[in-house]
């Protein structure tokens, strides 16, 4: 029975591991070779009222962005290379 325990307790453990490493592996996504610099598209960004920038991650290879312009809150989709907005959608939260 000790055996039994300790075998699902090992197998628990394995997935637990495989799970926290693929999460890892997925939050640590990098940008494209020749991507503009964060900073340079929030500049721009904010260059086209979108003041203030709240959130940004990278997602898919493109950045997402909250952001909030003439009082209202927006999520844009960002080209990463151009800093070209792809998507704009009002976040209705």
């Amino acid at each position: 029975m000790k055996n039994i325990k300790n075998s699902l307790l090992a197998v628990t453990l394995g997935s637990i591991a495989t799970v926290a490493a693929t999460q890892a592996s997925e939050s640590d996504e990098m940008p494209p070779p020749g991507a503009m610099a964060l900073s340079a598209i929030v500049t721009k960004l904010e260059q086209q009222g979108y003041v203030p920038v709240v959130d940004v991650s990278l997602d898919n290879g493109r950045w997402e962005v909250e952001a909030y312009k003439e009082g209202k809150k927006w999520d844009l989709e960002v080209d990463p290379n151009s800093g070209e907005i792809l998507e704009v959608k009002q976040d209705e939260s």
